[in-house]
């Protein structure tokens, strides 16, 4: 282990929160509040990100278990820190909630112990929203993109912190890579306050839901979300931009460099697209009869759908008094999630088909034993490991989920709200069902619940194993290779 590297890397993270936290200071400005929320925490910051950072090591490599470390202990040094805005304007008193939200921002899960959004202060709801944009590309992607990292080993860092099941290079520089990802991500989301601007929604609501479709998150500075609005051109506009956000963002560097054919072949944008139609057209058609008109119906569904899908958690209206057959399906996509190499959570559509995909073939084989199968998925042949990978993922998935799901059952909530509390925090969500539903909150579960909940959500945003192998004694006493399962 480069303890020294991984020190050094950990305090510009640091650095780099406290920059960040002059946003939402400037907010509290010009909205004529209070700034010592803002500048307390980024002077603890700064002390802490110098001492550890303030000598460049020798040896600057970090290969793949240091990876592991820095992306574990990052995330967690940010949300503890991140929280320190909301303790000390008042905004959320208690500290416990306050890293339960900003585990909650950062991992963009968006579920909340708010009950009055609108009573926050406007730089405490600047910086609740801008904590998704931050962690919807990865803060390591974007520390790396303005803080290139030596000895080509960043890819390490990339591997533990992107979403996905595989991570790969669009240019030679890791550096640029990462710089390329977030200069996409920064276009659309400009993109996307423009529209909403266009639309009159005030400048300050315009980035705070964009920042939220992005990351694809969920605050909203409403406490009924955007079904405050009541307006289907805004319900569009971020219903959409939800559903883009919730594609791999390599395919959009593809369409910059007219690589066309790359985009139109790809197996799980087709599948993720095909998901989307299908449960949309189902769900419109069983609540037509609460809003009794096609239009409207099929508004809700669409934006509800792509809102789950892609594991935003906004909401136009309470799902929660939908027919059972409707909330199964969102229930369903809460787990499916987006695709890979998106700003979204839940298991992802890749391992979705591998697993379809190789479950098929394995029955073929049972049919016909001398048969030759071959898995493939984005026409190239996977390999044993490669698909011992997704199994793998989805297997350790299930066992942190059922053991996550027994300790929250001592709570004795009803078993849908545990179910999908949980289902909420892991697959980066938000709302659940019942007392977590929509138009509720994570308010009445304990401290101790909370605590559980957000280490599900670092979980579900870091993709199990970086914060799972944090706590493994073989990974700082020996060497270890680890690499995350790729496709």
């Amino acid at each position: 282990m480069n303890y020294q590297m991984i020190g050094f890397v950990i305090g510009r993270i640091l650095l780099t929160e406290a920059a960040l936290l002059m946003l939402p200071a400037v907010t509290a400005l010009l909205y004529g509040e209070p700034l010592a929320p803002f500048l307390f925490p980024a002077l603890a910051l700064v002390l802490a990100g110098l001492a550890l950072s303030g000598r460049r090591p020798k040896r600057t490599a970090l290969y793949a278990r240091d990876g592991l470390a820095v992306v574990a202990l990052a995330w967690i040094a940010l949300s503890i820190f991140g929280a320190l805005p909301f303790v000390i304007s008042g905004d959320i008193p208690h500290f416990v909630d306050a890293f339960f939200e900003t585990v909650s921002g950062f991992t963009t899960t968006g579920a909340s112990i708010l009950t009055d959004v609108e009573s926050l202060s406007r730089g405490g709801l600047f910086w609740r929203s801008f904590t998704h944009w931050v962690g919807g590309m990865g803060v390591l992607v974007f520390v790396m993109a303005i803080l290139p990292m030596t000895d080509g080993h960043g890819m390490h860092l990339m591997r533990a912190e992107v979403p996905g099941p595989s991570v790969g290079k669009l240019v030679s520089r890791m550096s640029d890579s990462a710089k390329i990802l977030y200069g996409i991500y920064l276009v659309m989301t400009v993109l996307e306050i423009l529209l909403l601007l266009a639309g009159r929604m005030p400048l300050f609501d315009a980035c705070v839901h964009a920042f939220g479709s992005a990351g694809t998150g969920g605050f909203s500075s409403r406490a009924l979300s955007v079904g405050a609005y009541q307006n289907a051109y805004y319900d569009i506009v971020i219903g959409v931009f939800m559903l883009l956000f919730g594609v791999n963002f390599n395919l959009y560097y593809f369409l910059l460099i007219r690589r066309f054919r790359e985009v139109f072949r790809s197996e799980e944008l087709r599948a993720y697209l095909l998901i989307v139609a299908a449960a949309v057209l189902a769900i419109a058609a069983d609540i037509l009869p609460l809003y009794g008109s096609a239009a409207t119906s099929l508004r809700h569904a669409f934006f509800q759908v792509s809102s789950i899908i892609t594991t935003t958690g906004y909401s136009t209206v309470d799902f929660n008094a939908w027919p059972t057959f409707s909330k199964a399906i969102l229930v369903v996509l809460m787990f499916v999630g987006a695709c890979a190499g998106s700003t979204g959570g839940g298991i992802k559509v890749s391992r979705i088909l591998i697993l379809v995909k190789s479950s098929i073939a394995d029955m073929r084989k049972m049919l016909h034993p001398n048969a030759v199968t071959t898995v493939r998925l984005e026409g190239k042949p996977l390999t044993d490991k490669n698909i011992r990978g997704a199994h793998v993922y989805i297997s350790v998935y299930l066992l942190v989920f059922v053991a996550s799901f027994l300790l929250l059952s001592l709570e004795q909530f009803d078993l849908i709200t545990t179910f999908t509390a949980l289902a909420a925090c892991i697959n980066n969500i938000g709302p659940g069902l019942e007392v977590v539903g929509p138009m509720g909150s994570f308010a009445a579960f304990s401290p101790a619940s909370k605590l559980l909940l957000s280490f599900n959500m670092l979980v579900g945003r870091l993709e199990i194993f970086p914060m799972l192998l944090l706590f493994a004694p073989s990974i700082w006493k020996r060497r270890l290779v680890f690499r995350k399962p790729t496709l």
